[in-house]
């Protein structure tokens, strides 16, 4: 059943809370996993190289998982159905925490747990545009669903593991995952269109140039974020904060990231895409420099994270747009997929796994560096392609 807000109130309220609570839980396990679990991992005595591999494995299944789902969830017609498969498996394999706590462990649970984990969120972001149909500008309004549970757990966490051991993070994974499954039980079937690109293969629209232009762009900009996931509150609490004043700024850029959720319509009728993206790049830039070189100024890092309304929020919704406008038809799956498995997974695997290594040898400052000479490699090649599409060349969605 295809529903978008054309139709009926009722039917369009109907799915919207059941998208949104699947949205909620699964970004609540992001505010978890992303803040936390190096600090986990830190009170196991890893060092900074094994904290960075296991944290890059989420990236790496990221990289490899979405693209064989994608593509079973494409061509069995039963997106739905490899979803709940997919958050059932993976609440099974997070069980494994709890059982270890060596590295090999730990790698071993972790990845059997997230191959599954990242496998559903593509195929909900094409269930959720597809919902929506003409109107994908909306699409921000449900996805702040998914920042408020970042919110709510980042925040309630970093208050509890001031009085409480970093261990009980195990238990708040697991909420996670339970209301994952619960949600993904309840998403919508949603009946994919007809397109005249079906008949083509995949890697055709893949090869256009401003395909690989975005998500060249895109991998880039998960390179930049990969130090920022990985060491970022290690970083602050180095620095003195309290994991109560790390959870609140992880926090704020995720508050001011529902901010630009919720403008996204007005933006992208008065901006469009590509500009919105070139933004969050320079954005991006500005923004890991102020970390790498200020930490010790609060009111340049509280204005950092306020940037994360553009180097997430902004840009987030915007590529996701390009890309659901680039994959039609019955390549939307296997298009959003694809998108993840490059540049949340192949760019976040770079960027997590050279983390270490810098941090160690070199130091925050030239981690965060790295991460802005990265973002400005995809503000150049973004620049360099896609400026012409933004004079009008990809059609702006009805809002």
């Amino acid at each position: 059943m295809r529903a978008d807000f054309n139709r009926p109130a009722m039917t369009s309220k109907n799915y919207h809370w059941r998208i949104a609570g699947f949205y909620f839980f699964y970004y609540a396990f992001v505010g978890m996993f992303a803040p936390y679990w190096s600090l986990y991992l830190k009170s196991l005595h890893f060092d900074a190289i094994e904290i960075g591999i296991l944290m890059s494995i989420q990236p790496v299944m990221r990289m490899v998982a979405p693209g064989i789902w994608g593509w079973l969830a494409d061509h069995t017609g039963r997106s739905r159905d490899v979803v709940v498969t997919a958050a059932t498996l993976s609440a099974l394999f997070y069980l494994g925490v709890f059982a270890t706590t060596s590295f090999w462990g730990l790698f071993l649970v972790l990845a059997l747990m997230s191959f599954f984990w990242t496998a559903s969120m593509p195929l909900v972001e094409a269930t959720t545009l597809t919902y929506l149909g003409k109107n994908t500008a909306h699409y921000g309004r449900l996805r702040s669903w998914g920042s408020i549970g970042f919110i709510v757990a980042v925040v309630g966490l970093g208050y509890a593991f001031d009085y409480i051991a970093i261990a009980w993070l195990l238990w708040a994974g697991l909420v996670c995952e339970i209301g994952i499954l619960v949600f993904a039980r309840q998403m919508p079937k949603t009946e994919v269109i007809a397109h005249h690109t079906d008949s083509q293969p995949i890697r055709q629209i893949v090869l256009q140039p401003r395909v690989l232009a975005l998500f060249g762009a895109c991998f880039l900009m998960s390179v930049a974020h990969g130090p920022y996931y990985t060491f970022f509150s290690i970083y602050l609490v180095e620095h003195g904060y309290a994991k109560s004043a790390v959870g609140g700024l992880w926090a704020l850029g995720v508050i001011c990231e529902i901010g630009v959720f919720f403008l996204m319509p007005a933006l992208v009728r008065r901006l469009g895409f590509v500009r919105i993206l070139l933004f969050s790049l320079g954005a991006a830039v500005l923004r890991f420099l102020l970390i790498g070189w200020a930490v010790d100024w609060v009111v340049l890092i509280l204005f950092a994270q306020m940037l994360h309304a553009l180097t997430f929020g902004a840009y987030h919704a915007s590529s996701l747009g390009l890309v659901h406008q680039f994959f039609q038809g019955r390549h939307q799956g296997r298009g959003q997929a694809l998108f993840g498995s490059v540049s949340y997974g192949a760019g976040g695997v770079l960027g997590g796994l050279v983390s270490g290594p810098i941090w160690q040898h070199w130091g925050a400052t030239a981690l965060y560096s790295f991460s802005a000479s990265a973002a400005l490699l995809g503000f150049i090649l973004m620049w360099w392609k896609l400026r012409r599409l933004a004079s009008g060349q990809v059609s702006t969605p009805q809002v």
